[in-house]
């Protein structure tokens, strides 16, 4: 974590020193934010065999994103971060289920509308992401697999100007994120339908470029 949050600061470093040696500009068509995100899954299950339903744990990570401004209004962001999650089966004919932990790396593409009033920016965007999962630990069982898979995300937040260059960013965004789970339990193999769809509320700072 610490080589991901010093990665991401390094980015922000050399975006603004690339600034620097351009001068100012008055039509700046990129930004670049780094966030602290809280990501809180919604999540359900529908599993197979012995029932019951699924728990997933919250986590805080850092984010990335990249906007380009074809407009003052219209804009599109990629989203660039990756998550670890704690995954337990409960409430099933067994009992309760540690099914280890899984990574997910979701990149995301919004398309954007931004208003303008002064130093205060408010968005809105929709788009879709494509999610991968990965280094997954299958805790109590043998095996545990997640299919990759496409969604779709809303999103809402503002900038707030600290000068011409440098913003603070405040954001909220939905994604419908479903998988199939298949668990390897040693004597037999347990189909399930995840609903994820977590919330992810950000806090950050910006650069324009």
């Amino acid at each position: 974590m610490k080589k991901v949050f010093t990665s991401l600061a390094l980015l922000l470093v050399c975006f603004s020193s690339l600034y620097a040696q351009e001068g100012t500009k008055k039509d700046k068509k990129w930004q670049a934010r780094f966030r602290w995100v809280t990501v809180v899954p919604n999540e359900s299950a529908t599993i197979g065999t012995i029932g019951g339903d699924v728990a997933i744990s919250n986590n805080v990570i850092p984010e990335l994103d990249f906007s380009y401004f074809f407009t003052e209004n219209i804009a599109v962001e990629l989203i660039l971060g990756t998550s670890k999650h704690q995954v337990q089966a409960v409430n099933t004919a067994l009992g309760n289920v540690d099914l280890g932990h899984v990574w997910l790396l979701p990149p995301t593409l919004l398309a954007q509308y931004h208003f303008n009033f002064n130093s205060f920016r408010p968005y809105v965007g929709a788009g879709g992401n494509y999610t991968l999962f990965y280094n997954s630990n299958p805790g109590a069982v043998v095996d545990v697999s997640y299919k990759n898979s496409f969604g779709y995300a809303f999103q809402v937040g503002f900038d707030y100007d600290l000068d011409d260059t440098w913003f603070l960013n405040v954001d909220a965004k939905y994604v419908n994120l479903e998988t199939d789970v298949t668990v390897n339990a040693g004597v037999a193999t347990v189909p399930a339908a995840v609903k994820i769809n977590p919330l992810l509320i950000g806090f950050g700072v910006g650069i324009k470029f």
